[in-house]
């Protein structure tokens, strides 16, 4: 599994998960994203420092997104980080694996003393992979996103600096001479 950074070609990936229901499913309302509104959000300057990444197995197929962003800007230095798989590709562990990358990554080359990320209640599947990568519940934020007509609760987790200690996934290191 690989990370990289968004690209142009990834746009029509992007709108249709975006756009899919099949891809949200229960846990958001159904919008629609044109191609168009789609670059603006990738590509476009944000005061929240946006970045997203494509999630990619090894041969190349494209099979979600995750993404991150600054939550306090210009305040503080909080990221918070999200994430999507298509269907098909869903329980075979690489969300996992490319949040455990996201962590690495961010605690390697910014300067944050936590990352969080947020949940609706009743997704039991997206609590599970915040877990294995170490996040831990905080709390529930009542009525906080609404979806499908309804207000729901969404569940914090975090992870600090100091309970990740060191990479987990990206352990190879180069040594100058």
């Amino acid at each position: 599994m690989n990370l990289r950074i968004v690209e142009k070609e990834d746009l029509p990936l992007y709108t249709e998960m975006a756009s899919n229901p099949e891809i949200w499913g229960e846990f958001s309302s159904p919008i629609q994203w044109s191609r168009t509104e789609m670059e603006k959000t990738l590509f476009e300057p944000s005061p929240f420092e946006w970045k997203s990444f494509t999630i990619e197995k090894k041969d190349g197929t494209k099979i979600g997104c995750i993404f991150h962003f600054n939550v306090l800007r210009p305040m503080g230095k909080l990221l918070e980080i999200g994430y999507a798989l298509i269907p098909s590709e869903r329980g075979k562990g690489y969300c996992t694996e490319a949040t455990q990358l996201m962590v690495d990554y961010l605690f390697l080359s910014k300067e944050t003393p936590c990352i969080q990320a947020f949940t609706l209640v009743k997704n039991v599947a997206s609590q599970r992979v915040l877990e294995k990568v170490g996040f831990r519940k905080e709390g529930i934020t009542r009525k906080r996103s609404y979806v499908r007509g309804e207000w729901e609760d969404l569940v914090i987790f975090s992870i600090l600096r100091e309970e990740w200690k060191k990479p987990k996934i990206l352990t190879k290191t180069v040594q100058h001479r």
